[in-house]
This record gives structure tokens, C-alpha cells and sequence, in this order.
């Protein structure tokens, strides 16, 4: 056999190799998240449920998924563990202050200095002669 005909299987056992290798750093990297779960934690589940963790055993996680509701899921079901600040934004809807824009509460502090006040009032029609400047009546020939 020549190295022409075995080029193809070196770069199929090459690719294989290649993808092997990152899915396992990726199940190292997830294991090693697990393993830093502690109870307390705020985690989601790979189904996207938000809960906290009770109790961890050797292969199940007791978790909290309301008050006073416990459920028991497989350790490989938590999909992240989340930092504090992260699991009360998204679960209890805490948010730090800087994470809070300031709006005002209304559109005059948006402008500045003092602006003029606009009367929107229906203004009063000027009184004098209800007579016709031409001194014509409605009913006469030539009036409008």
C-alpha cells in the first residue's frame, strides 16, 4: 500500500481524535463545576429549572425547587451552577444598584433650567358688535 491510499484514514482517525479530545475537556470542565457545588447554591437544571441545592449525595443532588418543595435529580441534570447575584436577578428579580438604570420619575428633569409654561387653554373669542363689518345681516341679498 502506498501513502496515497492511506491519507484518507490518517485524517479520519485525525478529526476523530481531534473531537474526542474537546468533548472530554468538556466533561471534565462540567464535572468540575459539579463538584463545586455546595448546598446553599443556586443551580439550573438542564431542562432550564432554577433551583437551590439542599443536600449533595454521590451521584443525586437534593434540590429546592419552591419553598418547602424538595425534588432529587442526577448530578449530570445540573446544567450550571450560578454565582448569588445571578440566581436572585433571575429567580427572586434582585438586582444590584448598578445594574439599575435611573429613570426619572418625570419628563421636567430632562430639561434644563426652567422652561416656559404653554397655556393650552381654549382662548376667550374677542367681545364686541355682533354685527358683520360689511353691516350686512345674514338675511340680506350679498352676505355670505
Amino acid at each position: 500500500m502506498n501513502l496515497v491510499t492511506l491519507l484518507p484514514f490518517i485524517v479520519l482517525i485525525g478529526a476523530m481524535f481531534l473531537m474526542t479530545r474537546s468533548a472530554k475537556k468538556k466533561q471534565q470542565q462540567a464535572a468540575q463545576m459539579r463538584d463545586h457545588m455546595t448546598a446553599g447554591t443556586g443551580v439550573r437544571t438542564i431542562g432550564g429549572m432554577y433551583a437551590t441545592v439542599k443536600e449533595i449525595g454521590d451521584d443525586t443532588v437534593t434540590l429546592e425547587v419552591a419553598p418547602g418543595v424538595h425534588a432529587i435529580y442526577a448530578k449530570n441534570a445540573i446544567g450550571a451552577v450560578l454565582e448569588d447575584d445571578e440566581y436572585n436577578r433571575i429567580v427572586h428579580g434582585i438586582s444590584t444598584p448598578e445594574d439599575t438604570p435611573v429613570v426619572p420619575d418625570d419628563a421636567s428633569s430632562l430639561t434644563d433650567g426652567e422652561a416656559p409654561k404653554l397655556d393650552l387653554g381654549k382662548k376667550d373669542e374677542p367681545k364686541g358688535d355682533d354685527e358683520p363689518k360689511d353691516g350686512k345681516t345674514d338675511g340680506e341679498p350679498g352676505s355670505k
